[in-house]
């Protein structure tokens, strides 16, 4: 007896997705899709326009716009030598690709700009509930103004879009960093703080304090939370012009509707932004609370290589917003098509593709029983299917131009038609607002 090849001996292993990455399964894809619906509507009704870019970005665009101090590029990037020996990294935001994009296309200084985008971006992070190393992102950005009319606009479109969406207990955070020089002699105030008191600190905290000390403020360690109180406030080292910009943001905002709370703790995980910062959060998480942030990066064009731009934007997490419709119960589930078409017999065989095409050229949606078994196995997958119609060919109807449907969903006899009437009398019998194409 011939052996087996070895790879025949013993069954291969399934693979598994990478760790941190997940797949979109079809029923859960249903609310996806309608968070993705609803952004593209409230956007587009504040005059944002869509921009996609390249997954991969040069490293170095991502370095000089984050800051190469900061987590996600000493830690997080995925970055690696392609065979030019360029070193690329899968883009961990999108702020600065869009930059990138303005400057590269030579439209970013010209006038004012509102683009939205949304797509997968990586970080390599510890996974946990809520934070993935693949995970996705809705942005918008406004280029050339540089007062606290824009920030109030990106603050407001997130407002709309929570409201829309049905989201309730997510809170405003706000806070100011200032100018650059401002922040500057606030980081070094701070520094010396920290240094102080290094003994207090934990290791990534001692690290922060020399090479990025706001950082600091940002930790989560219960055991430091007495030295960040105690901690020099940002606020008060405001210079006038941004002390301004910030009253008149909370006041704007105040009078839209949208409360907000000053976090003077609040920094952010980038080097880029100035002025105005901003999370909204919720509680319902655990300690993955912020679902959305951003603020004002007034110097980010210029240190990407283009002219003085004033900018600011936000960026949402989209797992962790469909997470929270999951909970609250909103959003869409999957539809059910209006009819399933079963086909019973070799010659009803040939023709059950035909009448499927003639229902959604109807504008109905209509599936195609495409398994094995006779009529009892087809009419228990049609069933499952959650159709409101099951529309029945045999070899004698096909013969006869002729189906049968059959209601799934309401108290109707089984009725044999003419193919040609077929589509009207669904038409008929669906409800106002029923299953139509999908």
């Amino acid at each position: 007896m011939a052996s087996l090849p070895a790879s025949a001996e013993r069954p291969r292993k399934p693979l598994a997705s990478v760790r941190g990455m997940h797949d979109l399964l079809p029923g859960p894809i249903a609310r996806w899709q309608h968070f993705e619906s609803t952004a593209r509507a409230v956007l587009g009704c504040y005059g944002f326009e869509e921009i996609r870019t390249p997954l991969l970005e040069r490293t170095e665009l991502f370095v000089r716009s984050i800051g190469g101090a900061t987590d996600i590029v000493e830690k997080e990037m995925y970055s690696f030598p392609d065979r030019d020996g360029d070193s690329l990294t899968l883009r961990p935001e999108q702020t600065a690709s869009c930059v990138r994009a303005g400057i590269e296309n030579g439209f970013i200084h010209l006038g004012v700009h509102r683009l939205w985008y949304m797509g997968p971006m990586f970080r390599h992070e510890r996974p946990q509930k809520g934070r993935f190393r693949q995970f996705h992102q809705l942005g918008g950005e406004i280029f050339g103004p540089p007062g606290p009319e824009a920030d109030a606009e990106i603050i407001l479109v997130t407002a709309r879009l929570w409201r829309r969406l049905g989201l309730d207990g997510l809170r405003l955070e706000l806070n100011s960093l200032g100018t650059p020089d401002s922040r500057r002699a606030y980081r070094s105030r701070l520094a010396e703080y920290l240094l102080d008191r290094r003994a207090d600190l934990d290791e990534d905290s001692r690290r922060r304090a020399e090479t990025n000390p706001l950082r600091v403020l940002d930790s989560k360690n219960p055991d430091l939370q007495g030295v960040i109180e105690a901690a020099p406030k940002l606020l008060d080292a405001l210079d006038p012009e941004s002390r301004d910009h910030f009253d008149t943001l909370r006041a704007m905002l105040e009078e839209a509707g949208v409360p907000s709370t000053v976090n003077p703790r609040l920094v952010r995980g980038l080097d880029y932004y100035t002025k105005t910062v901003f999370e909204w959060t919720t509680d319902r998480l655990g300690a993955q609370n912020a679902v959305c942030g951003g603020g004002r990066y007034d110097g980010l064009v210029e240190e990407i290589g283009g002219a003085p731009t004033p900018g600011v934007g936000f960026s949402a997490g989209i797992e962790r917003l469909v997470a929270l419709l999951a909970e609250s119960g909103a959003g869409a589930e999957p539809a059910p098509p209006a009819a399933w078409v079963a086909a019973v017999g070799p010659a009803a065989a040939r023709v059950a593709p035909a009448v499927a095409e003639e229902l959604r050229d109807a504008g109905m949606s209509a599936v195609l029983d495409a398994g094995e078994g006779g009529f009892r196995a087809k009419l228990r997958r049609a069933n499952r299917s959650g159709a409101g119609f099951a529309v029945i060919v045999g070899d004698t109807e096909a013969a006869a131009g002729e189906v049968s449907i059959k209601p799934l969903r309401a108290d109707r006899p089984q009725r044999t038609v003419p193919r040609a009437a077929l589509k009207d009398t669904l038409a008929a019998w669906l409800p106002p607002g029923g299953p139509q194409e999908r």
